[in-house]
This record gives structure tokens, sequence and C-alpha cells, in this order.
């Protein structure tokens, strides 16, 4: 069974954005050596158009060969006019507002959301995982289905805003920490797998 990672960046008080789900203050922390991090160990997870500006154009996925978002994060590629923001990766994205896929890369899931998310996890990966992209809806809905987490901590305090995971009640999952980073700008990357774990061989 291949991984599905929930790769995101959060607040020190747990969000993953402000109250309309802007996240974009937490890349005034991506410095060079946060940079250098990102590039080494997932530089899958840096968008299309910005991977040539870091040098990333050519280089080959590491850890996701596919990436799960939700329509509001899709949202903000649509906006600037990117409407496969993750080209160099499978992409789906979940909604029932969009009609039609606005690009021949992006797959719209629509529903039975959990059940695809299992075919795809079911599938043979050649050690290749599933990224979940966000957001907190669709991170609520698939929480279960979560094998690992990879949660980037940048030190600044929202008070209010998107949850990194939305519409479930109390449901205590546990994990184990397997990795944990500091960086100079004070960003903290934990890494941590489902308790009891599951065969991903």
């Amino acid at each position: 069974m291949r991984k599905l990672t929930y790769f995101v960046a959060v607040s020190v008080d747990g969000f993953i954005g402000d109250e309309s789900g802007d996240g974009t203050m937490f890349m005034s922390f991506v410095d060079e050596e946060f940079l250098a991090f990102l590039k080494a160990e997932y530089p899958e997870t840096v968008p299309a158009e910005g991977r040539k500006m870091v040098g990333l154009d050519g280089v080959a996925n590491k850890k996701f060969d596919t990436v799960i978002q939700g329509r509001g994060s899709y949202q903000v590629g649509i906006d600037a006019g990117v409407l496969s923001p993750y080209g160099h990766l499978r992409e789906y994205v979940v909604s029932r507002s969009l009609d039609t896929s606005p690009h021949p890369n992006v797959e719209l899931i629509r529903d039975d959301v959990v059940g695809k998310v299992r075919e795809l996890k079911a599938e043979s990966g050649n050690g290749s995982g599933i990224w979940l992209c966000g957001g907190a809806q669709v991170a609520g809905l698939l929480a279960d289905e979560i094998d690992e987490l990879v949660i980037k901590t940048y030190p600044v305090v929202l008070g209010a805003g998107m949850p990194m995971f939305a519409g479930r009640g109390y449901d205590l999952a546990r994990f184990e920490l397997e990795e944990n980073r500091t960086f100079g700008n004070g960003v903290v990357v934990r890494r941590y797998s489902r308790a009891g774990g599951r065969d991903h061989a």
C-alpha cells in the first residue's frame, strides 16, 4: 500500500491559513536554509511556476507522484492563472462545484473521495506516495486515511483561521514522532507516522 502524507504548513497555534484560507504569510520564512531543505527532501512540493526559479526544473520527484487538494486550495492557482500548479505530479482536485476540469492534467474527484484515495493507495507506486496538499475540509474527510504527517510549523500566531482538520468531531488518532528538524528562521518540521502503523510494502 502507498502512503498518504499530509504535508502542510501551520502556525504555532495550528492554523493552515487565516479565516479566508490564505496562508501566504508563511512564505516570508522560506529563506536559503529552508529552501535548501525543501529542494533536497521534498522537491515535488514546490509549485511548477517556481521550480525553474529555484533550480528544480527537470528534477525528479523524490517522495510523491500524486497530489490531492481541495477546491479552495486549487482556487489559489486558478486566480493566478495557473491551472496545473503541480504539473510534474498527477493532480486530483476534490470539488463538486467544478463541472469540468480546467486542465488536462487535473482530474476531479466529485464524490466518494475516500474510495478514490483508497484506490490510489492500492496502486503500485514504486515507492512513491500521495501528497495531501490541503485544504482543511479535505483533510478532515481523509483523516482516517492519513498515514504520515509532515508538519511545517512557522513561528507565527494567527489567533483564528482555518484549522488543519475541519468538519470532524472529537476522534483521537495517535501518531508517533519520527523526525524533528529545526531551522535558524524558527521553523520546525516534524514528521509523524500513524501509531500502530500499516504495512506499506
